[in-house]
């Protein structure tokens, strides 16, 4: 490293509190499943450096939005994050990325391996400027099947990985979870597997590379409730856990709105049984004596209970089904939970002034320490607005005459310390 490049990457000037402070993350993802980790990764204390190219992540021009390029859902998965511009086509962008991962700890991407080996971003050459880094690949199908390399998406992991199937199970015909739970469940893989990373180099000194797949992932996750019978060689019955699957599961229709409720144990089922005035429904009805029982009936228990729902009001069978602890809960709308009386009672939503956008609203990390508190310490930045933070003047002007520089100046989406309402520590 040169006099020149070893200054790129000062420490943020923003103190972090949280378990990760000081560790430096390069965020070469895009999209939603490697933002979602290094944002969690951020909020946990780490330094992330997010490198967009002068399009900008894909995520910024969902909109609505009050200025094109900062959509919500960018908003929502990119906080505690520096932007920087590069084109990793040129041999100076190349050459940036390389001064910051001599600095990192960890390089993160979810650029299909093939397109890293052609920019010379692939873990042997990324390695050779920093021996110690953890090098974490987020793909599509793991190394050495068919599918390797290909590119995916949320709904074509829904699909590969048999979550959209199970609808068309239940229902007759395969559709997508409206959320996008592949990646962000293999999100939260990719944090946990830097983690682990990061711990076995503290111990040994050793970086290493990662790749966490997400149809391997998700197949492992689903399978791990429906794998049933297929869990025995030779299998033994069915696979699928028919509770799950059944057509009967709620939430139940009440006298007002629909409830969701969960009379599982042998417990629950006494005192249900009581409550609806059938103190002797287990003894004299085989279907609901057992766990077992009740599983192989899953499709009969789900039309019991949705017969008896709509005798009262949400709140009447709230208060009752909570005095003797069985679980229950209404039915959200996504705007429901902006006034959620739990949700506000723990300070989960909380207001900010972002320096373009204005006033914002943004989630807390919902993880707790005693120690080392999770804190959000900037909102999410505009593009390449770090560059010079980041970079340095000096390099950015001689190793990078293409970077996008407008907004480098800018205040930053940093968050003063008062400036989040609620309890947020740090």
């Amino acid at each position: 490293m040169t006099e020149q490049t070893s200054n790129v990457w000062p420490d943020d000037p923003i103190p972090a509190t949280g378990p990760l402070r000081g560790i430096r993350i390069l965020d070469l993802t895009t999209v939603v499943m490697g933002p979602s980790a290094t944002q969690l990764l951020g909020d946990l204390g780490a330094d992330v450096v997010k490198i967009e190219t002068p399009a900008g992540d894909t995520m910024r021009w969902i909109g609505p939005w009050r200025h094109a390029g900062m959509g919500p859902m960018f908003l929502a998965g990119n906080r505690n994050k520096r932007s920087v511009v590069l084109d990793l086509k040129t041999p100076e962008g190349k050459a940036a990325v390389l001064a910051l991962a001599h600095r990192a700890d960890v390089l993160v991407s979810n650029v299909r391996p093939d397109g890293l080996r052609r920019l010379g971003l692939d873990y042997d050459s990324v390695r050779a400027a920093n021996p110690r880094i953890i090098y974490c690949a987020g793909v599509g199908y793991g190394s050495g099947g068919p599918d390797s390399g290909r590119a995916v998406y949320d709904d074509l992991m829904q699909a590969a990985s048999g979550i959209a199937g199970l609808f068309g199970a239940v229902d007759g015909a395969p559709r997508y979870a409206p959320i996008n739970i592949c990646d962000r469940v293999v999100g939260v893989y990719v944090a946990t597997a830097i983690a682990a990373a990061l711990v076995h180099r503290a111990a040994t000194g050793e970086g290493q590379s990662i790749e966490v797949p997400m149809f391997e992932t998700m197949a492992q996750f689903v399978l791990a409730d429906h794998i049933g019978g297929g869990a025995f060689v030779p299998p033994e019955g069915e696979m699928g856990y028919r509770r799950l699957l059944s057509r009967t599961r709620g939430p139940y229709p009440t006298k007002d709105g629909y409830l969701a409720i969960v009379v599982y144990t042998d417990r629950h089922w006494r005192d249900f049984s009581k409550l609806i005035g059938q103190p002797e429904l287990l003894e004299t009805d085989d279907r609901f004596r057992t766990q077992e029982s009740r599983t192989r009936f899953a499709q009969e228990i789900g039309a019991f209970l949705s017969a008896q729902l709509p005798k009262r009001t949400n709140a009447e069978w709230l208060d009752v089904l909570h005095a003797i602890d069985i679980p229950a809960c209404p039915v959200n709308s996504i705007e429901a939970l902006f006034v959620d009386p739990h949700l506000k009672a723990v300070n989960f939503f909380q207001e900010a002034d972002h320096p373009t956008e204005g006033r914002v609203t943004v989630s807390r990390c919902p993880i707790s320490f005693s120690a080392s508190p999770a804190s959000i310490r900037r909102l999410a930045p505009t593009l390449g607005e770090h560059n010079a933070e980041v970079l340095g003047t000096e390099v950015l002007l001689a190793t990078v005459p293409g970077a996008e520089m407008s907004g480098a100046r800018a205040p930053g989406a940093e968050v003063p310390r008062e400036a989040v309402g609620g309890t947020r520590k740090g």
